[in-house]
């Protein structure tokens, strides 16, 4: 199975952001209800048993993180995406790593749209400027394991364990 760790999103206009880059950028985009800063992504995984054991060593996101602003990666741009550049979570990427997970030159994102092609590079570049220094939505303080699965309508993701801050404690 397909693993991969990650803490949900919520945009507060997802909607609004695809509208201003439809007519730029032709590519996949990702659906609402799958956004997520992915944390780790374990690929091809037997069995998920040590993965859990490890994630319930970690805590929680102490507090929400905002969405600031949106960038891309590649050259030419193959993913547009969401920036969360917070301390916050590069101080948990560190308690992942002590809990003995790979965090590969961890950059804090949310996907939004796998791009095939770019239309307009000017348009392209003052839509994404457009959105600099926005807050644009909020990671959730939970953190998750997620199974992927793939098909020809893109994917599915099912929620495998979690931890998260229970309110009134």
């Amino acid at each position: 199975m397909r693993l991969f760790i990650a803490s949900p999103v919520i945009l507060d206009d997802y909607t609004q952001i695809r509208k201003d880059f439809e007519s730029i950028v032709e590519g996949r985009w990702v659906t609402e209800k799958n956004l997520h800063l992915t944390w780790i992504f374990l690929g091809e995984t037997k069995d998920s048993e040590p993965i859990i054991k490890k994630l319930q060593t970690l805590r929680p996101l102490s507090d929400r993180v905002d969405i600031a602003a949106l960038g891309y990666f590649g050259r030419p741009p193959r993913i547009l995406y969401a920036r969360a550049d917070s301390s916050l979570l590069y101080d948990k990427a560190k308690e992942f790593r002590e809990a003995d997970f790979d965090l590969y030159r961890f950059k804090p994102h949310i996907t939004l749209c796998r791009i095939k092609s770019i239309r307009n590079y000017r348009a392209y570049k003052e839509a994404v400027q457009h959105y600099r220094e926005i807050t644009l939505g909020t990671i959730l303080p939970e953190i998750a394991l997620y199974r992927s699965t793939l098909s020809s309508e893109g994917s599915d993701y099912t929620k495998l364990c979690s931890i998260e801050i229970i309110e009134n404690q």
